[in-house]
């Protein structure tokens, strides 16, 4: 019997449904793979964009950090350049548009804003990272 299986030109006959079972389990994780990629691009299509809407909306008088971890306020800023001049302390500086990570003032974080209790004021700082809490500190001493 198994002479003639090797000897035969064509292999023994599967069963009909078979051979579209087992493609598609073959292909499964590939499309799996293709949809989560998707997904994964349209939020980061989204981060982006917001992004970009805050970077565009900054003006002078704004408190803002840097990606490094510079902390200033905003001074001027250029739109035909995309650049930002930054005063902290008595230096001012000038950074790229894309360089400013977020905003610090009280105006862009409603519970800052709202928080009168010292237990209130505690929690967020303990939210903070560290450059953040000694900015805070910086400011606490210069009142």
């Amino acid at each position: 019997m198994h002479l003639s299986l090797l000897l035969a030109d064509t292999p023994p006959a599967a069963e009909p449904g078979a051979n579209a079972a087992g493609m598609l389990i073959m292909f499964l994780p590939i499309i799996a793979l293709v949809g989560f990629m998707f997904f994964m691009s349209r939020r980061q299509k989204k981060v982006m964009a917001a992004q970009s809407e805050f970077r565009n909306e900054l003006a002078p008088g704004q408190e803002v950090m840097t990606g490094s971890g510079m902390f200033g306020t905003v001074v001027a800023v250029d739109n035909g350049n995309d650049r930002i001049t930054i005063e902290s302390g008595n230096t001012r500086t000038v950074w790229a548009r894309a360089a400013i990570a977020k905003r610090i003032d009280a105006a862009s974080t409603p519970a800052a804003s709202t928080s009168t209790d010292a237990s209130d004021a505690g929690t967020e700082l303990a939210d903070l990272d560290s450059a953040a809490r000694e900015y805070q500190k910086l400011q606490g001493e210069d009142k």
